[in-house]
C-alpha cells in the first residue's frame, strides 16, 4: 500500500488537545480506534507538512487559487 493507492475505507479523524498538554490525532475506521499523541512541537510540523502537501497537490492538479476557508 503506498500513498498513492486507493481504498475504499470509510474513516473519521479527530483532531484536539488533551488535558495533558499533547496534541490528539484520533482516526477511527469501522472497528479500528487509532490515538496518536504528539507534543505541540511535533504537532506543528505535522500542520506544515500538510500544508505543504495540499500546495504541492494544488499545483499538481492545476487548481492553483487560493485555498478556500
Amino acid at each position: 500500500m503506498g500513498i498513492n493507492n486507493e481504498r475504499d475505507i470509510e474513516a473519521n479523524i479527530q483532531i484536539g488537545p488533551t488535558d495533558r498538554g499533547m496534541v490528539r490525532i484520533f482516526i477511527e475506521a469501522g472497528t479500528v480506534e487509532i490515538p496518536m499523541d504528539f507534543d505541540p512541537e511535533e504537532a506543528e510540523e505535522i500542520a506544515e507538512e500538510i500544508l505543504a502537501a495540499a500546495a504541492a497537490a494544488r499545483s499538481a492538479s492545476g487548481h492553483g487559487g487560493k485555498k478556500k476557508r
